[in-house]
C-alpha cells in the first residue's frame, strides 16, 4: 500500500480563512487561463466545415484532426498535476500557456495536415496545465460551502472557450484560412501567461513543523472505490459533451442549412448558456449540500435531451435547433460537479494527481470522440447517432456513488 506523509499541529487542521480578494483574483485568472486553452483546443472542431466541405477530407478524417489536442492532453494531465503538486500552481499555469502559444505557432507555420496535426498534438499536452491545475486553486482557496459555486465559475472555461471559438474561428478559416484562424488562440495563450505569472498566487498550506507527528495519507484510490466511479461516470458524460461540440457545427451547416457564421452563432449561444448552468448547478450543489444528488440529475436529463434530439432531427422540424441548445446545456454542466467531488475526495496531498486523472480519463475518450463518432454518423446518420450517444448518460446513471466523500483533513 501507497502512502504520503504529511507533519501537522492542531492548529493546522482547522480549516484556514483565506484572503477573500485574493481567491477571487486567482479564480477570474485561472479562468481566463483555461478558457484561453480551451479556445486552442476547440480551434480544430470549427475547422472541420472548411475541411469537410471544401477541402474533401472526410468527417471521420477531420474528427481525427480535431481530436489531435484531447490526445494531447490525455498524454500530460497527470503528470501537469502531480508537478503542482509538488511546486504550486501558479508556475504549472503560466508555465503551460507559455508552451501552448508556441505550439500554436508552429501550427501557423506547419505545412499540410500532418505538420498540423503534431502542432495541435503538442499544443494539447501543453494546454492540459491549466486543467489539472486550475481546479486544484480553486479547492485550495475556497470553503467548503463555496466550493460548488467556484468550481462552477471555474467549469465555465470549457464552454466559455467553445463559445469564442465557435463565434470567431469559422468566418476567419473561410475568409482568411486555418493559419489567420489560429492567431486569436496565440494572442490569448501568450497574454494570459504573463498574467498568471503575475497574478496567481498558490493556495495557503498547513505549515510543516520539524517536531510535529507525522500524519499518514493513504492513497484515496486505495481506501475507497469512489474516485474511480467518478471517473468512470465522467467519461461516460463526455461522450455526448463532445459529441455535440464537434459534430454541433457541421450538423446545423449541413443538416438545418445554417450558415457558417450562423451556425457558429447559435454553438457560441449553447455554450454560453452551458456555461451559465455550470455555475447555477455549482450553487445548487452548495445548497443540497451534495455533488452527486446533482450529478444523477444530469445525466438523465442529458440523455433525454439526446433522445428528444434525435426523434426532432428524424422528423425535421426546425425546432431541433432550440433543442440542440438545450441538450448542450444538459450534456455540460456535470462537470464542476465531478471536479468537486473529486477534490474533495482526494485531499489536498493528492488533489493535483487525482484531478489530472479525471482529466486524463475523460480526454482519452473525448480523443476517440471525433473519429468514432464521425464515422458512426457517416453509416447511419446524425438522428441514429444521437440516439447512440444517449445510451452513455444511462449508462453513468447507476454508477454515480449514493452518497458523497470527502477527505477528512480537507
Amino acid at each position: 500500500m501507497t502512502y504520503t506523509v504529511e507533519s501537522v499541529t492542531t492548529s493546522s487542521v482547522k480549516t484556514r480563512m483565506p484572503n477573500a480578494r485574493r481567491a477571487w483574483t486567482v479564480l477570474s485568472l485561472g479562468v481566463a487561463a483555461q478558457t484561453a486553452g480551451t479556445v486552442f483546443v476547440s480551434a480544430p472542431a470549427f475547422l472541420i466545415p472548411l475541411l469537410h466541405t471544401e477541402r474533401g477530407l472526410s468527417l471521420a478524417e477531420a474528427g481525427l484532426l480535431a481530436s489531435t489536442p484531447t490526445i494531447g492532453m490525455v498524454l500530460t494531465l497527470i503528470a501537469w498535476g502531480a508537478l503542482a503538486d509538488h511546486i504550486g500552481e501558479r508556475w504549472v499555469i503560466a508555465g503551460g500557456l507559455v508552451l501552448t502559444a508556441l505550439a500554436t505557432l508552429g501550427a501557423i507555420a506547419a505545412q499540410g495536415y500532418v505538420g498540423l496535426g503534431i502542432f495541435f498534438l503538442l499544443g494539447g499536452m501543453a494546454s492540459a496545465s491549466t486543467n489539472a491545475a486550475s481546479g486544484r486553486v480553486v479547492v485550495g482557496w475556497f470553503p467548503k460551502d463555496r466550493r460548488g459555486l467556484a468550481m462552477g465559475i471555474r467549469q465555465t472555461c470549457q464552454p466559455l472557450g467553445v463559445t469564442i471559438a465557435a463565434v470567431t474561428i469559422p468566418p476567419i478559416a473561410s475568409s482568411s484560412g486555418v493559419g489567420a484562424a489560429l492567431l486569436l488562440p496565440l494572442v490569448l495563450t501568450a497574454v494570459l501567461a504573463v498574467a498568471c505569472a503575475i497574478g496567481i498566487r498558490n493556495p495557503p498550506r498547513a505549515p510543516k513543523i520539524a517536531d510535529a507527528p507525522a500524519r499518514v495519507v493513504q492513497n484515496p484510490y486505495r481506501t475507497s472505490g469512489f474516485l474511480w466511479r467518478i471517473h468512470g461516470v465522467s467519461a461516460l458524460l463526455v461522450v455526448p459533451q463532445f459529441t455535440l461540440s464537434i459534430f454541433g457545427l457541421v450538423w446545423l451547416v449541413t443538416e438545418l442549412h445554417f450558415s457558417a457564421l450562423s451556425a457558429g452563432i447559435l454553438v457560441g449561444v449553447s455554450q454560453f448558456v452551458g456555461a451559465v448552468g455550470r455555475i447555477a448547478i455549482g450553487v445548487l450543489s452548495d445548497r443540497v449540500g451534495s455533488r452527486v444528488r446533482p450529478l444523477r440529475w444530469v445525466a438523465v436529463a442529458a440523455g433525454a435531451c439526446l433522445l428528444v434530439l434525435a426523434a426532432f432531427d428524424a422528423a425535421g422540424w426546425g425546432a431541433a435547433a432550440i433543442v440542440f441548445v438545450i441538450a448542450t446545456t444538459a450534456t455540460v454542466v456535470d462537470n464542476g460537479l465531478a471536479f468537486t467531488s473529486v477534490a474533495e475526495m482526494a485531499g489536498p496531498s493528492w488533489a493535483g494527481r487525482a484531478l489530472g486523472a479525471q482529466n486524463t480519463g475523460q480526454f482519452l475518450v473525448a480523443s476517440a470522440v471525433g473519429p468514432v463518432m464521425g464515422a458512426l454518423i457517416g453509416l447511419v446518420g446524425y438522428p441514429l447517432a444521437f440516439v447512440v450517444t444517449a445510451v452513455f448518460p444511462a449508462i453513468a446513471v447507476p454508477l454515480i456513488p449514493r452518497g458523497d466523500a470527502e477527505h477528512d483533513h480537507l
